[in-house]
C-alpha cells in the first residue's frame, strides 16, 4: 500500500460519508473523488485494506 493510497483512505474516513467496512461504498466514494489508485487497489487488496482499517498497519509498496 502506497502512501498515496493511505492518504486517500484517510480522506474518505475523515469525510464520514460511509462505514469504512462497506468496501463497495468506499470504492464508489473513491471513484467519485477521483481516487482511482484506491479504486484499483480495492479490487485485489481487500484483506490488506481491512488490516489497515483495523490496525493502521500496512505493507509499504511503491
Amino acid at each position: 500500500m502506497t502512501e498515496k493510497i493511505k492518504e486517500q483512505i484517510l480522506a474518505i474516513r475523515e469525510s464520514g460519508v460511509t462505514n469504512m467496512f462497506d468496501v463497495n461504498r468506499v470504492q464508489y466514494e473513491a471513484n467519485k473523488r477521483g481516487f482511482y489508485e484506491l479504486v484499483v487497489f480495492l479490487i485485489d487488496h481487500r484483506a490488506e485494506y481491512c488490516r489497515f482499517i483495523l490496525t493502521g498497519e500496512s505493507e509499504e509498496t511503491d
